[in-house]
C-alpha cells in the first residue's frame, strides 16, 4: 500500500507539471494573440494615415498643377486682348513715337546751330560767318551736294585758267598740291571742293550762280 501511494503521488506530480507546461503554453498563446490583436489596428491605422498622407500629398501637388495652368492660361489670355487693344489703337503708338521723333530732331537742330540764308561767297577781305541779309558774312562751313565734299578756300590766292575736274579731283584736300595751280592775288579769295571751282573777289550771293551745288552746312552758335 505505501507503494502504491508512492506510485499515485509520482503520477499525480507528472500529470500536473504536464498540465502546468500547457496551461502556461495557453496563456502564453493567448498574451501574444491579444497583443498582436491590439498592435494589428495600430498598424492598420498608421498604413491608414500613410496612405491618407499620400493621397493628400498627391491632391495637393495636382490642385498646384491645375492653379500654374489655369494662371499661366489667365496670361495668355490677358496678352491677346492685350494684342488685340493695341491692334485696335496704333495711331495713338505712333503718334508718341511721331511727337518724340519730332522733338529729337528739334534739338538736335538746336545743337548743330544755324544756316546762313542767304549765302555769300567773298573775297579775302569779307568777314566769315553766319549769313544774313543783315550782317552780309561769308559762309566758311560750305559744303559739295555733288560730290559730298568740304568747299576749302584760300585767301589772297585765286586759281590758274589750266585748272580741271581731274586736278581738284586727284589733289583735293592737300594744300601743297593745289598751290601748283594757284596765283597769288591780294584781296582775291580761292574757292574749291572736289568737283568745281571759283575766284571770288568781291561779295557775290551763291544763288545767283546757278552751277554751284554748295550748300550751308550750319554754324555752331
Amino acid at each position: 500500500q505505501a507503494k502504491m501511494a508512492d506510485d499515485l503521488d509520482e503520477l499525480l506530480d507528472e500529470v500536473e507539471n504536464k498540465f502546468c507546461r500547457l496551461s502556461t503554453r495557453h496563456c502564453s498563446d493567448r498574451v501574444r494573440t491579444r497583443e498582436e490583436a491590439n498592435n494589428r489596428p495600430q498598424e492598420e491605422e498608421e498604413e491608414a494615415e500613410t496612405s491618407s498622407s499620400g493621397e493628400k500629398a498627391r491632391v495637393s501637388k495636382i490642385s498646384t498643377k491645375h492653379g500654374n495652368e489655369e494662371e499661366e492660361l489667365d496670361e495668355i489670355i490677358k496678352d491677346i486682348i492685350d494684342e488685340k487693344n493695341f491692334a485696335k489703337n496704333p495711331v495713338k503708338y505712333i503718334s508718341k513715337c511721331s511727337t518724340l521723333a519730332a522733338e529729337t530732331n528739334t534739338a538736335s537742330i538746336h545743337a548743330q546751330g544755324k544756316r546762313c540764308c542767304p549765302i555769300y561767297l567773298g573775297g579775302s577781305t569779307a568777314p566769315c560767318g553766319i549769313g544774313t541779309n543783315i550782317s552780309q558774312r561769308t559762309c566758311d562751313r560750305l559744303r559739295c551736294t555733288a560730290c559730298d565734299f568740304r568747299v576749302l578756300h584760300h585767301d589772297d590766292y585765286q586759281w590758274d585758267k589750266s585748272c580741271d575736274y581731274l586736278f581738284f579731283r586727284n589733289n583735293m584736300p592737300e594744300f601743297n598740291k593745289l598751290r601748283a595751280k594757284m596765283i597769288k592775288k591780294k584781296g582775291t579769295r580761292a574757292y574749291a571742293c572736289q568737283c568745281t571751282w571759283r575766284s571770288v573777289d568781291e561779295l557775290t550771293d551763291l544763288s545767283m550762280d546757278r552751277q554751284l551745288r554748295w550748300v550751308c552746312s550750319k554754324h555752331a552758335v
